[in-house]
């Protein structure tokens, strides 16, 4: 159902039983993914590719373009996935020539007036609330939570099923399923409620809380907390994802605990 006050480009590609309401811009190099729902007064730019079962409140700005002085009018995309969720006022802007696109993975919650910027890479299940800001180049992992008014600089990463609390200013990396909080950014512990709510058993929890432990609370530098680390706990998957995240981390990880 398209309404007659909605603008759409006569080659933007919209599948079957997609609702556009009054006052929607879709401009021409734009794909839209069956039943999904655009809400009035959206604006859907040129490269925006979005999924199926999609909902885009009213006041939402897709695939804009970066806000890089660098950006040279390239062709990129801004990609949504499947049923994904983009409440009030959300900007999304699409890529640059570093990565040519940005992307919001699927079954994503996207709160009122977030913004992405350009080549971001954001994975499933993740939770934005209102007013959390992502500059540019941000990987965020699948089934991360960031609170409300969560600022993250660019080039950034979060690693899986992290917690981040509101108003944080995140400067380094945060590693997978920590719960950082505080002034500058700090380790408070592991997002075990998360992890149980998404069917990770007590052994894995507990593996997990005690490589944290090693890396954050005894005060080891960072070098020999993952020499130690990788000693004295066999390979799992868990064990191996947080070493290679912390390993490759350009910018370093966040603050240990400080008992503060």
């Amino acid at each position: 159902m398209i309404q007659p006050l909605a603008y759409i480009h006569p080659q933007a590609k919209i599948a079957d039983n997609v609702v556009i309401e009054p006052f929607v811009t879709i401009n021409k190099n734009v794909e839209i993914g069956e039943g999904t729902w655009i809400g009035p007064n959206v604006t859907i730019m040129d490269g925006a590719r979005i999924g199926k079962n999609c909902r885009i409140f009213p006041g939402a700005v897709i695939s804009a373009i970066p806000q890089d002085l660098k950006f040279a009018g390239e062709e990129t995309t801004a990609e949504i996935g499947d049923n994904t969720t983009i409440r009030e006022c959300v900007t999304i802007n699409r890529g640059t020539k570093d990565k040519w696109k940005t992307v919001v993975g699927k079954n994503c919650l996207i709160q009122a007036y977030c913004h992405i910027a350009h080549d971001c890479e954001v994975g499933d299940n993740c939770i934005f609330s209102n007013s959390t800001t992502l500059a540019g180049h941000i990987t965020i992992g699948d089934y991360v939570v960031l609170a409300g008014l969560v600022a993250i600089h660019q080039f950034c990463k979060v690693g899986s099923h992290a917690f981040i609390t509101g108003g944080s200013l995140v400067r380094k990396d945060v590693p997978p399923y920590v719960k950082a909080a505080r002034e500058p950014l700090s380790y408070v512990g592991i997002n075990s409620v998360g992890l149980r709510r998404r069917g990770y058993s007590s052994e894995q929890i507990n593996e997990i809380q005690d490589i944290y432990r090693t890396l954050f609370v005894k005060k080891y530098n960072i070098g020999t907390a993952l020499d130690i680390i990788e000693a004295e706990h066999q390979p799992t998957e868990i064990r191996d994802e947080i070493l290679d995240f912390i390993r490759n981390s350009n910018r370093g990880i966040m603050k240990g605990f400080s008992g503060a």
